[in-house]
């Protein structure tokens, strides 16, 4: 009998809180109970309806006429609504807006500019990689993964060195929620507002003088004579922070962190490093970064005999429709060398398909091969690691390894 299957009164009645510190050590049980039990759920006491099976979760973002994005995509109160782009960019546009903002950061960010950092991310995942390795015993998160994404972000926009680790601090901040508090904590607002100020200075020199970087690029994007104004900029920029950083920097920790947990497949990858991108892939799917995303129901929608409203905030579990067993076989096992890139809800889908998820990929596969060109073993300490607390992203604030060299 699969446990899902099990009866499920045992367990008490379903609730379904996504700050809850509990529920972000483990969702997927919840989830578990919400495809089989709710696939339409409700939480009257928070306001919102949420969509749990990889079916629905998949639809909802390919449908983005019922479903708008205009309000933002996070749970969060205070950074849900109206001005929700300002710091989401074109994640909290509905087209024909987010069209026209995503063709103009194109411009700016494009394949060509994400392959060309290739070489970069190499040396970049190096300098954090060595140092730590030689140390034998070290914190992956703060070491290498924590360090890792921000610094090529910043590289990409032409953050100054000296400048990369406070930018990476306030990245932290502006994610981190705290227990009992159903909303953005003052630190994360303070954090943001600090952000956004560095980047609106750093575009008042770009204007001055112009440099190599995705800043200045973004400041030249034009088309048919329309340019992105100063403040649209910036919602990319914090974007990118928030998006781009704090997820690749959780892939690699949920990486190591399932890899030690089934040392058998790890292992498939440490004798045989160019199955790196495997790794990546069967995380993505297995504990992905990104859990939860908003919407905003713009008409009345029937699903599972019951009725969202026009105006009723939306979730879509990307967590739980990776998880799927109608979709996954044996979904519930960390299994490296799966073939399921195609089913993937991780980097959501339709017209708001992650811009990023191309240099998430090439980060997240540089880093876990070179880690496992140059160490025979790795164990987790399991009883320090630490919870990042947070309602859409999923990973580990620390993740203390001992690695065992391989021998050259």
């Amino acid at each position: 009998m699969s446990q899902a299957s099990l009866d499920t009164s045992l367990f008490g009645p379903l609730l379904f809180d996504p700050y809850d510190y509990d529920f972000h050590e483990d969702p997927y049980p919840t989830y578990r109970r919400l495809r089989e039990e709710a696939p339409l759920y409700r939480n009257d006491e928070l306001g919102f309806w949420a969509l749990s099976r990889h079916a629905d979760v998949i639809t909802g973002f390919r449908d983005n006429t019922r479903l708008s994005s205009a309000n933002g995509v996070s749970l969060d109160p205070s950074a849900y609504g109206p001005h929700a782009h300002k710091v989401m960019s074109f994640l909290a546009m509905d087209d024909p807006r987010h069209l026209r903002m995503r063709q103009l950061v194109s411009k700016g960010f494009t394949p060509r500019r994400v392959a060309d950092m290739q070489g970069r991310i190499l040396e970049l995942t190096l300098g954090h990689l060595e140092p730590a390795l030689e140390t034998g015993e070290f914190d992956w998160i703060s070491e290498v993964a924590g360090k890792l994404p921000m610094d090529v972000i910043s590289e990409l926009m032409g953050v100054p060195q000296q400048d990369r680790a406070e930018i990476r601090r306030m990245a932290d901040l502006v994610v981190h929620r705290e227990e009992g508090v159903p909303d953005v904590p003052v630190a994360a607002m303070e954090a943001s507002l600090n952000l956004v100020g560095y980047y609106a200075d750093m575009l008042t020199e770009r204007r001055a003088r112009r440099t190599e970087d995705l800043t200045s690029a973004l400041l030249d994007a034009e088309m048919d004579g329309d340019r992105l104004t100063d403040d649209e900029i910036i919602g990319f920029m914090f974007l990118m922070v928030v998006a781009g950083n704090e997820t690749t920097t959780k892939l690699l920790g949920n990486a190591l962190y399932w890899g030690a947990a089934g040392k058998d497949e790890a292992a498939k990858v440490l004798r045989d490093p160019e199955r790196a991108p495997e790794w990546t892939e069967e995380t993505l799917r297995y504990d992905t970064s990104s859990q939860i995303v908003a919407r905003t129901a713009a008409t009345d929608i029937d699903l599972h005999g019951r009725t969202i409203p026009e105006g009723g905030k939306v979730l879509l579990l990307i967590g739980s429709a990776n998880r799927d067993s109608e979709v996954f076989e044996d979904a519930d096992e960390y299994r490296i060398g799966r073939d399921s890139t195609n089913k993937l809800a991780s980097f959501g889908g339709g017209v708001h398909f992650c811009l990023g998820a191309h240099l998430a990929r090439l980060e997240a596969n540089t880093a876990l091969e070179q880690f496992a060109r140059r160490v025979a073993d790795y164990d987790v300490d399991f009883d320090r690691c630490e919870r990042v607390h947070s309602t859409n992203v999923r990973g580990f604030a620390a993740l203390p390894l001992k690695v065992t060299r391989r021998h050259a």
